[in-house]
């Protein structure tokens, strides 16, 4: 078993000086806990990536924060890595009952972008800033549950599973939440790559990592040798590549910002969002880019086999069946993007279906 696959454990540990690990249960694919990190000072605790909607997790929350002597009113702000409902599904709740501050990137998004062939997030802070300073008031939009319906019918932009995959269990009964509007967080600190937040009475600066998101970032706190980096670099596992966010070339963009964390000065420990802390970050972010050159090179040897194929048709020899879908695809939809910006490969659409050919 992977270690981003355990089960969170009820135990709270100090990470860093002022710095807690609460591991809060969820039930996703390849994963098993997401770490909520409490960066402590006098006047409470700023919690980082607060776990999935509702009150089974709100209920964890609770315990864990009894175990350091703080409540839920004590925190009075919530950094969001990215937009995954696991990393930001009580940070909504947690603004209702202590008026936590809620940080997230500016670029932080609602709903799943169509990539290259396509248009950005659905909504995004830039868009809400866009209707606020409009002089003529906008006109009536859906609701959000309406535009999560809507998404979940979409085809994808390559023409293959919809975006909004159908779930069971626990992934179903978080869509519906989702659904339902009420669990998606008003960002009240929207901030940039090079932002200096104080956290827990240090400075954190702001990295942008796009590439598992486009809204994913990493913060990093010189002083005590710490980046907190969400799932940008996990300890075991290769974080997913969602090929379709709004750039035309994610998983560039990713390596690109893994080269830039491992030469980041003054990091001796990484707190990732799954997993457990480590501190090879050099090592590890080598090792993130060896699987993704190598699934590029296993792309282009499936491209010499099939001909023109469809993105589901290089998933299906890229991953095992049990992981056939909209995230497989997704991922390998960044792979063939790559190779085409790359000159290594070709893309036409027949019936509805983009169709690669490698070069």
């Amino acid at each position: 078993m992977k270690q981003e696959q355990e089960e969170a454990r009820a135990s709270v540990t100090e990470v860093a000086p002022d710095v807690l690990r609460m591991e809060l249960p969820i039930s996703m694919p390849g994963l098993g806990h997401v770490n909520c990190y409490a960066l402590l000072d006098g006047e409470g605790a700023a919690l980082m990536d607060p776990g999935l909607p509702g009150p089974e997790t709100q209920d964890v929350l609770i315990h864990r924060l009894a175990q350091a002597g703080l409540r839920e009113t004590d925190v009075h702000t919530v950094i969001i890595t990215h937009s995954h409902p696991d990393h930001f599904g009580c940070a909504n709740w947690l603004q209702k009952v202590g008026g936590a501050r809620i940080v997230a990137y500016k670029s932080f998004g609602w709903g799943i972008g169509l990539g290259p062939h396509g248009h950005d997030h659905e909504v995004s802070l830039d868009d809400l800033r866009a209707h606020a300073d409009a002089v003529e008031p906008p006109e009536p939009e859906e609701s959000l549950e309406e535009r999560w319906q809507r998404r979940r019918e979409r085809l994808s932009p390559w023409g293959g599973s919809p975006l909004g995959v159908s779930l069971e269990g626990r992934e179903s009964r978080v869509a519906e939440m989702m659904g339902s509007g009420k669990y998606f967080p008003e960002i009240s600190h929207p901030v940039a790559d090079g932002d200096v937040l104080r956290l827990g009475g240090r400075e954190w600066f702001v990295r942008f990592t796009p590439g598992h998101t486009s809204d994913h970032f990493c913060l990093h706190s010189p002083e005590l040798e710490v980046l907190l980096s969400g799932d940008h670099v996990l300890p075991s596992i290769t974080p997913h590549i969602a090929g379709t966010g709004a750039h035309a070339d994610p998983l560039k963009l990713y390596m690109e910002a893994l080269d830039q964390v491992a030469a980041l000065e003054h990091v001796s420990s990484v707190l990732p969002a799954h997993g457990h802390p480590f501190d090879n970050l050099s090592e590890r972010t080598q090792a993130i880019k060896r699987h993704h050159f190598e699934r590029l090179d296993h792309t282009k040897q499936i491209g010499g086999e099939l001909g023109a194929a469809s993105v589901e048709a290089f998933s299906q020899r890229l991953f095992p069946e049990r992981s056939w879908g909209m995230m497989a695809e997704s991922e390998t939809y960044a792979h063939l993007e790559h190779l085409r910006h790359a000159r290594e490969a070709e893309c036409h659409s027949e019936d509805g279906k983009l169709l690669y050919v490698i070069r």
